[in-house]
């Protein structure tokens, strides 16, 4: 047997909770407490209490995570964990399923669907009921669309109308392919991902005797990340440790930031009411952060509503105090991160250990820029650059062939946005116009209209109203006109169809409207755009980049559960960050709130603000930014405030 010494290996706050008597327990685990240590602790002592393996169950967000706990438990007590249930909800639903599936109307052999597969399911029942057509929803957004209606326990109909307000879709149509996909998975003997919960769910709610007799196997239940649980996972779990009521659940709620993908912030924080004996133990003690970071850190998200009230403290010494840098606009911002990364590489820290972080996609537009003038190795989360992204690359379609009449490219990528147009259309059209387009030509665009199928022309009036509304002044000039009126007129809506994630895309949009309005030319713009694409390709075609020189680019989404020692979060301004959309959503502001702590918390030595003072609008006119509140709420004394112009 594996020996290990709970006192010595743990702080006071990890002990209690490792230590924690039976009944219902409530971790609260702040950024950079060692919330992992602690359940794998907490599973190695259940252990060496005589519990048996199997009588335990671990529930995680990924398998990662659970393997990762596991083999820590495994150093620590050997193989004594090795029949303990562990792995992702969705593991562990399958997992009873396979078992009792056909209580539920399955067979014992039913297939999983994964996302694809859905996806394809969702597309054959459109054609089958033949509403193929490029105005209806694609499948991936209708498979989406009824993902988040389980994901959230929200009605379709509810998300439908939402969903659809500014697109004219006929929802009847839409809940007659919801029906036809159910149909069609419990023809095949079918189950998607959001089926193995809502039926490990409907499993122990319809059959006590299944219900009764987990509740009975499992005396230990515990679940890490507790604040990304949605209801039916909430509910499962309830379900589950009903009959021995030993659940430890860890989380933070400071860092719940996923409602736009059905966690429910309720099952945290309203864990007392439902569990009024439950013993809850704080884990503040921080690892990672210097204290004036976490200064920054506990000073944002005090003013929270409705939260656990803890305050970080830091194990490291003083540092650098955080650095609140104001700019004149978006480019000096990104300037200031080249300078200051040369610096930090100067110093002796490699590309790997600097995180640029930002609330949306279109936010570090200026500094892709940047890094691609300077040859500077990158990495995005999301794996997609700005200007490769297809959203941007359709819309610069009606720039490309205002420059360019002669784009043979840009023309067939413009009319594979109308449907019942494909490539081989597109070409056949090209060679009938003489293969030459000129969009501010009328009769052009009144052939072009003639030869289309007819599928196409609705949608090409629509598109070529694009065109006439723009006069050829404005389209010599900026293009920013341009860009705003063929997303006004026309592809605004064929995202809403085309893509489940449209809103951050069109923010994407008007991110590059803003840009493309200070440039007075559209060659200017253009020569822009060619030089940007050709260095991302020869910066993907250079193989001989050091990784570790590789600097991070994320959103801070994505960076939740990661750190680097020197971390820049863009773009702090109202509308911004805070995002005005989000704000505009019922209790928006505490998210965001959330948001923003999580970001400076992935900082371990040194945290930077960027402020621009100004941006462009989509006319073209300069617009002064506020200061995003989270800033303004610091005491000045917290940060070294610099301008750089």
């Amino acid at each position: 047997m594996h020996t290990f010494d709970i006192e010595q290996d743990l702080n006071k706050e990890q002990q209690a909770a490792v230590l924690a008597p039976d009944g219902p327990v409530l971790v609260i685990a702040a950024a950079g407490t060692g919330k992992t240590r602690t359940l794998t602790y907490r599973v190695a002592h259940l252990v060496t209490q005589g519990i048996p393996a199997h009588r335990i169950l671990l529930l995680t967000f990924t398998n990662r995570a659970a393997n990762e706990m596991l083999e820590r438990a495994r150093v620590l007590v050997g193989s004594g964990v090795s029949n303990l249930w562990g792995g992702t909800f969705h593991h562990m639903g399958h997992r009873l399923l396979r078992r009792h599936a056909k209580l539920l109307g399955y067979g014992p052999d039913y297939v999983i669907l994964d996302q694809d597969d859905s996806q394809r399911m969702v597309k054959n029942c459109v054609d089958e009921l033949k509403l193929k057509s490029k105005d209806f929803p694609k499948a991936s957004v209708l498979q989406s669309l009824f993902s988040l209606a389980v994901n959230k326990s929200l009605s379709l109909e509810e998300l439908a109308k939402g969903r659809f307000s500014d697109h004219q879709v006929d929802l009847a149509d839409v809940f007659s392919v919801h029906r036809r996909y159910e149909e069609k998975k419990r023809a095949l003997n079918g189950m998607d991902f959001d089926d193995l919960l809502v039926n490990a769910l409907r499993l122990f709610r319809e059959h006590e005797e299944i219900r009764v007799r987990y509740q009975e196997q499992f005396q230990h239940v515990l679940v890490d990340e507790y604040q990304d649980t949605n209801i039916i996972q909430g509910a499962w779990v309830d379900l589950l440790a009903q009959r021995h009521r030993n659940l430890l659940v860890v989380g933070d709620d400071f860092q719940s930031i996923y409602s736009w993908r059905g966690a429910n912030f309720r099952n945290i924080i309203t864990f007392p009411e439902r569990y009024p004996d439950a013993q809850v133990y704080k884990l503040e003690t921080n690892y990672r952060s210097t204290p004036d970071i976490l200064n920054i850190a506990n000073r944002c998200i005090a003013g929270n509503p409705e939260q656990f009230q803890k305050v970080l403290r830091a194990m490291r010494g003083q540092h650098k105090r955080p650095v609140l840098v104001r700019t004149t606009g978006g480019y000096d911002q990104a300037r200031f991160v080249m300078e200051q990364i040369h610096r930090l590489r100067r110093e002796g820290y490699k590309g790997s250990e600097i995180a640029v972080l930002y609330r949306a996609h279109f936010h570090a537009m200026e500094l892709q820029m940047e890094m691609n003038r300077e040859r500077m190795a990158y990495d995005i989360t999301s794996g997609v650059r700005f200007f490769e992204q297809a959203h941007v690359k359709d819309v610069c379609t009606v720039v490309r062939l205002a420059g360019n009449p002669g784009d043979e490219l840009a023309f067939q990528r413009l009319l594979g946005l109308l449907k019942g147009v494909g490539d081989k259309t597109a070409l056949k059209l090209w060679v009938k116009l003489g293969r030459r387009f000129d969009p501010w030509e009328p009769e052009q665009l009144a052939l072009l209209g003639k030869l289309l199928p007819e599928r196409a022309r609705e949608n090409w009036k629509r598109m070529a109203g694009t065109f006439s509304k723009c006069i050829r002044f404005d389209a010599e000039g900026s293009p920013g006109h341009l860009l705003a009126a063929f997303v006004d007129a026309f592809y605004g809506g064929y995202a809403v169809a085309t893509f489940d994630n449209y809103r951050n895309r069109r923010e994407d949009l008007n991110g590059l409207i803003d840009f493309s309005s200070k440039y007075e030319t559209l060659q200017e713009f253009l020569e822009e755009m060619a030089l940007q694409t050709n260095l991302d390709q020869e910066s993907r075609l250079t193989g001989s980049v050091n990784t570790e020189q590789v600097v991070r680019l994320s959103t801070v989404h994505q960076a939740k559960g990661l750190e680097w020692p020197v971390v820049f979060v863009l773009w702090m301004v109202d509308g911004k960050f805070p995002s005005g959309k989000s704000l505009d959503d019922s209790g928006g502001e505490a998210e965001e709130r959330r948001l923003f702590y999580v970001a400076v918390t992935r900082a371990k030595d040194e945290l930077f603000l960027g402020v621009p003072q100004t941006s462009r609008g989509r006319d073209g006119v300069v617009q002064r930014c506020m200061t995003s509140r989270f800033v303004t709420e610091l005491p000045l004394d917290m940060l070294e405030v610099e301008t750089y112009r």
